[in-house]
């Protein structure tokens, strides 16, 4: 192992997907900031600002899936693990003990849409899983999964196709390599 720590992070949010959280947090903000002033106040027209309080309990949670990630750390001194959803410096997920890491596995799941994602899992204590990363090309799932399997030193399964096949690390070692 050659590291201490992992951390496994979806790509950061476009800054458009920024700008509208940024919209949206302001403006929910806005509007509970004027409900508590008017309330204060005890404005007869508290009913207008209570259906704008109401708004911004559906801005709140658009701009929270606008600018949310999830990001997975990897102690490996300690076995521990811990899923995090994050909001600038807000860190939401809790820290769990791995007595032992089996394999990392790639494959292929069918979405509603009928196009394909492409998932790497982390297999621990026997049967149990963690759904680590996510994405539409093949090729940055097996790098993530590659490199996670041989920072853990543990076997990579290929589970993208019929049947599953662990892949032979040394001779993706040296593909990558020869790659500019």
């Amino acid at each position: 192992m050659k590291n201490d720590d992992i951390i496994v992070s979806e790509r950061n949010r476009p800054f458009w997907q920024i700008v509208i959280a940024s919209l949206c947090f302001t403006g929910a903000f806005a509007i509970l900031l004027s409900f508590i002033l008017q309330f204060f106040i005890n404005n007869p027209i508290l009913k207008l600002f209570a259906e704008q309080l109401f708004i911004s309990f559906y801005l709140i949670p658009i701009a929270i899936g606008y600018s949310s990630q999830k990001r997975i750390y990897i102690d490996l001194k300690n076995s521990k693990l811990k899923p995090s959803y994050e909001i600038g410096p807000v860190k939401v997920g809790k820290w769990k003990t791995i007595k032992n890491y089996d394999y990392v596995s790639v494959f292929k799941q069918l979405l509603s849409d009928g196009n394909y994602t492409y998932q790497v899992n982390l297999w621990y204590n026997g049967n149990r899983h963690l759904e680590l990363y996510e994405r539409q090309n093949i090729t940055d799932a097996f790098y993530v999964g590659f490199e996670l399997s041989e920072q853990l030193n543990i076997n990579l399964l290929n589970a993208v196709k019929q049947p599953y096949e662990w892949v032979n690390k040394d001779n993706w070692k040296e593909q990558l390599s020869k790659s500019p």
